[in-house]
């Protein structure tokens, strides 16, 4: 019988109090079948990702345990960070691993959602593929606050806010940190590359400030990197960068990535001809 897998994805909004974080962590750790990936926090973001995966209902009482402990511990009246956000336990995406389908996963996320609003009485927010219509379903819109919430609201938990959950596919968390602290430059490289300023197609980006660093980031989202491999929006930053007289510090994957998406950037910086994922020890051995 085929596996079923799914990941969960969650980001929190805190990213500076450590005993917070691991409440969390713990409480989505305690649920049997799920297994915790990785969790990392930044403090100029005040975010937490915490990556988990397991069988379909193992990820959803685990989701549900993490949203708990959120919103028992998190107070956005309290929340000051640069990483745009609406709840305490901000975005919960779904993604399908194996033997389970988008459409299983958004359907799981709608379940989610009703039971995060009848017993923690926090608005939801579907988008995605478990967005009602397809206005609905770019994050960045639910999270400018014009739209009433799909369950709850209007008005949002005095402290937690509300909570946006969805299903899609993988996706890829991409940071790049300038050797600037000015944030209108790092703005101006995310419009650039951007899908809706006319870049790159399945990009998001933002400019971000590093208070702690006295530095700034473009921020990016790759919602297919098939079809946008990171490699080209890398050289496309790099070739901004460098027009604006900035350099790259560095560059950060937050959760996890493919093997797939390293596999390309390895055989485009390499001009590897002959490269295939065979050539890689550890894949050959499996």
């Amino acid at each position: 019988m085929q596996r079923r897998l799914i990941e969960c994805v969650p980001n929190f909004s805190e990213g500076r109090n450590p005993e917070t974080v691991n409440a969390i962590g713990q409480s989505i750790a305690s649920m049997p079948g799920v297994r915790v990936l990785r969790s990392e926090s930044d403090p100029d973001h005040n975010r937490s990702v915490i990556t988990f995966a397991g069988t379909p209902e193992a990820v959803r009482q685990a989701a549900l345990r993490g949203i708990a402990e959120a919103v028992k511990r998190i107070d956005l009246t309290k929340h000051s960070g640069v990483h745009p956000r609406i709840g305490a336990a901000d975005v919960v995406p779904f993604v399908p691993l194996e033997g389970v389908t988008l459409d299983e996963c958004a359907a799981l996320a709608r379940d989610v959602g009703r039971e995060v609003w009848e017993t923690l009485h926090v608005p939801v927010y579907f988008y995605e593929a478990a967005a009602a219509s397809p206005e609905r379903a770019p994050l960045e819109k639910l999270r400018a606050g014009r739209l009433s919430p799909d369950l709850g609201g209007p008005a949002l938990h005095p402290t937690a806010g509300a909570c946006i959950i969805g299903a899609r596919k993988i996706l890829i968390a991409f940071n790049i940190v300038l050797n600037t602290a000015d944030v209108a430059i790092a703005g101006a490289i995310a419009k650039k590359v951007r899908a809706s300023s006319g870049g790159f197609r399945f990009v998001k980006a933002l400019g971000l400030p590093l208070a702690s660093r006295n530095l700034a980031q473009v921020s990016m989202n790759l919602t297919d990197y098939e079809q946008t491999p990171l490699h080209t929006v890398f050289e496309a930053v790099a070739a901004e960068a460098h027009a604006c007289g900035v350099e790259i510090v560095e560059s950060e994957i937050v959760g996890l990535v493919p093997a797939k998406a390293l596999d390309q950037a390895a055989a485009h910086f390499l001009k590897c001809r002959n490269f295939h994922p065979g050539l890689v020890i550890e894949n050959a051995l499996l």
